[in-house]
């Protein structure tokens, strides 16, 4: 399938490492433009190792998606760059883990700055060149604790729900500009971000590492925790002018795991 992505521009936020840099790996293998984006100094030597690998010429920058005036010049350097902007992906790392009584008010604001309000703030700066755009696309990352609480997880469960409100609202409100606006809700995926939460469960449990890895396994039907590659194949297709009449859509990426109907 042509997923009519050749020299579509494409902007990746959280890139320099799991689902975002998965995902913006396979932008450039569809032969898109992409701009990538993270606070970590790796995103230069991500960007090196995407141009390597697929031949194509990625703009990396370094930048702090909670902060408004970084987001402006993110945008603002992918448009001059490349010369508009087709496609934006709002991917940000995950909160830190915790229960209720663990989390103070800090935690609380510092997880809205980088889950919420940074898909806000990159919309807004970006909405008046998608608007441009003739296939535009705004892609949410969120989580599969947005349909079942995941334990441990009070701030993802908790914020993540707001972003959905945010992607299913501005579906209605941008479709008639021709913006589609989706998210998807990945499950376990091996990433970092994984390591980190299978680190926070053994110093909470007591328990070791392959011990945890086969109680998430466990609960996944498919019996297994997905790969980045896997979630980058949805994203990049559910942006791509092949899924044009997809809009609203928050997609599962979870290998079967919540049981829900709906």
């Amino acid at each position: 399938m042509d997923l009519q992505l050749n020299n579509k521009i494409v902007l990746v936020t959280a890139a320099s490492k799991g689902l975002g840099k998965a995902t913006a790996k396979q932008f450039a293998r569809e032969g898109a433009k992409v701009a990538i984006c993270a606070r970590s100094e790796l995103i230069d030597k991500t960007a090196a190792e995407i141009a390597e690998e697929t031949g194509k010429q990625v703009l990396a920058l370094r930048a702090d998606v909670t902060q408004p005036a970084e987001i402006e010049r993110v945008i603002h350097a992918t448009v001059e760059k490349f010369g508009g902007l087709d496609i934006l992906v709002t991917n940000a790392g995950g909160p830190p883990a915790g229960t209720f009584d663990d989390i103070d008010i800090t935690q609380w604001e510092a997880a809205i700055n980088l889950n919420l309000l940074s898909a806000v703030n990159l919309i807004k700066t970006a909405l008046p060149y998608l608007r441009q755009s003739s296939a535009a696309a705004i892609l949410t990352v969120t989580s599969t604790s947005t349909k079942q609480p995941v334990q441990n997880l009070i701030l993802s469960n908790s914020i993540r729900l707001a972003v959905i409100g945010l992607t299913k609202t501005l579906s209605q409100e941008l479709g008639k500009d021709k913006i589609r606006v989706n998210s998807i809700l990945p499950g376990w995926t091996y990433t970092e971000r994984v390591e980190e939460l299978i680190t926070a469960r053994i110093a909470k449990n007591g328990t070791t590492k392959e011990a945890e890895i086969a109680a998430i396994n466990a609960n996944i039907p498919l019996s297994r925790m997905g790969k980045p590659e896997e979630f980058a194949n949805v994203a990049v297709f559910l942006c791509s002018p092949a899924a044009s009449y997809l809009n609203g859509v928050m997609l599962q990426v979870d290998g079967g795991s919540n049981a829900g109907i709906f």
